[in-house]
């Protein structure tokens, strides 16, 4: 049975794989992003393709923004069924220069250090990620109330099981995530609305691939380290989210599952390094 996707963050790398991959199943997708024209390019590619989706400007961190949207998105294609929260993401301005403290670090200017972050540049980080999962939520899971085979997928981490050194804001922003989908899950559960999480493993996306890779291209020190690291040796691919995602999101094949974090990660949770 066709459903509507809503889907934030929906031009990015893997959410922009979600919607294409929903939409070849035969569903409507609304794609919510901060940068329209990234969400438009995914819209007229399903379109061409012979789907049905289009592209809304949004800001997860504005709840009067996602409510105007909201009434667009009700006029245009009708209730939400199901919605990916995939907005997130890290910022240069809260990712620290040094893995571990060096002396030096607790007086440095001219360099990022855990001492000289500043508390907003943390909290866009650490807002982006949950805040932008809460507002969204409150929005479109209303369309939900008394329906049938609806659900909530949040995107959670590999932060969430073990916290990546340099990001301590995006680290804890994705546990909460993880926290509030088992919150949520509990909250929704008299309504048989299903809330879930999905922690990606590394994916080579536009936000990491300067971290990853030099100019040339040349794997950097910190992939080295996230390949020893994981056990299958490799980056994932988009495309095997996909599986998860169709499971997660199916009422039928997933019905009495709630309130689970799913890895997809190539092992990187179970090794201990060892």
């Amino acid at each position: 049975m066709s459903k509507l996707f809503v889907i934030t963050g929906a031009g990015g790398v893997l959410c922009s794989s979600f919607a294409q991959a929903l939409a070849k199943k035969g569903h409507k997708i609304a794609l919510l992003d901060l940068n329209e024209a990234a969400a438009q390019k995914v819209a007229d590619e399903i379109n061409a393709a012979g789907g049905t989706a289009r592209a809304y400007a949004a800001n997860v961190l504005d709840r009067e923004a996602l409510e105007a949207v909201h009434e667009k998105v009700l006029s245009e294609l009708g209730k939400c069924d199901v919605l990916i929260n995939g907005a997130g993401g890290n910022h240069p301005r809260c990712t620290t220069e040094h893995e571990f403290f060096q002396s030096g670090d607790e007086t440095a200017t001219d360099f990022l250090t855990f001492f000289n972050l500043k508390r907003e540049d943390f909290g866009f980080v650490f807002d982006l990620n949950i805040v932008g999962s809460l507002l969204p939520s409150q929005v479109f899971a209303r369309d939900m109330i008394g329906r049938e085979g609806c659900s909530i997928l949040n995107i959670s981490s590999m932060n969430a099981f073990r916290p990546l050194t340099k990001i301590p804001a995006y680290s804890a922003a994705k546990a909460a995530v993880s926290n509030f989908t088992q919150w949520l899950a509990v909250h929704l559960a008299p309504e048989n609305i299903r809330v879930n999480a999905m922690a990606p493993g590394f994916f080579v996306t536009n936000q990491n691939r300067a971290l990853l890779f030099d100019e040339k291209g040349n794997p950097t020190a910190r992939t080295e380290k996230i390949l020893r690291s994981t056990p299958m040796g490799r980056f994932g691919e988009a495309d095997e989210l996909l599986g998860t995602l169709f499971w997660l999101t199916d009422s039928e094949a997933s019905g009495f599952v709630t309130g689970i974090v799913v890895p997809v990660d190539g092992g990187f949770s179970a090794y201990s390094g060892v």
